[in-house]
């Protein structure tokens, strides 16, 4: 006499059941309403019908902060819109292109709150030549400038362009911020005619992680304005 060994169904089995048999707790509606499950707000045992209302709340407190998040994000990037906006507005309105280096600097240090900022730039027109933004610029300043096709972030490793800002006494720049300016794009291979450093010290305000697109929009935009000078 042989025996025929079964294998014990399992809690998959028994998933695959109800979800291939979707009429199941209609035909047996009692055994829906008598399930008890644990309750992760505590020991007590709860219905399945309750657990599942508990799950649903806890979904839509997660909606409701990726909601906030976004008004949040909404709210910053419309704020920002509206400083880069003013600067540019205010750059526009500079008649003299020798006020114009000194109206960049002013006006990131103002409305993006930047504790120092500086800029220098090169083979500028016959009248600017002896400016004091054009000078300070070593031949290897001007090439890491040319080298650059993103804003470059990271702490002060003694870069020159760090000697270009204005220092508070005891606040030397930890962290810094070189974008270089270039006619076109920031990334072309234009050489670039200047560079506008930012510096705070602040060692995590300029990271090496940060994004540096809006970084290279002020690039640009600085670069358009300051290109009067050629």
């Amino acid at each position: 006499m042989t025996s025929t060994h079964v294998p014990p169904i399992t809690e998959e089995d028994i998933a695959n059941f109800l979800t291939n048999t979707p009429g199941f707790f209609e035909r047996h509606a009692e055994v829906l309403a008598s399930v008890q499950i644990t309750s992760p707000h505590g020991q007590r045992a709860v219905s399945l019908q309750e657990r599942q209302a508990e799950m649903l709340r806890e979904k839509i407190k997660g909606l409701e902060h990726r909601i906030m998040d976004m008004v949040r994000n909404s709210n910053d990037n419309t704020a920002i819109a509206t400083k880069v906006h003013q600067w540019t507005s205010a750059l526009l309105r500079v008649k003299d292109p020798f006020d114009l280096p000194e109206a960049v600097v002013s006006g990131i240090r103002t409305l993006f709150d930047v504790p120092q900022a500086a800029v220098r730039v090169w083979t500028v027109a016959g009248p600017y030549i002896d400016a004091d933004f054009t000078q300070g610029a070593s031949e290897d300043a001007r090439a890491f400038a040319s080298s650059l096709t993103m804003p470059f972030c990271g702490p002060n490793l003694g870069f020159e362009p760090a000697g270009w800002l204005a220092q508070e006494a005891g606040e030397p720049a930890q962290s810094l911020a070189l974008l270089p300016l270039r006619e076109g794009a920031i990334d072309s291979a234009t050489p670039a005619f200047g560079l506008l450093v930012l510096g705070s010290p602040d060692p995590q305000r300029f990271d090496a992680t940060m994004g540096t697109e809006f970084l290279s929009r002020i690039a640009e935009l600085a670069s358009a304005a300051l290109v009067r000078l050629k």
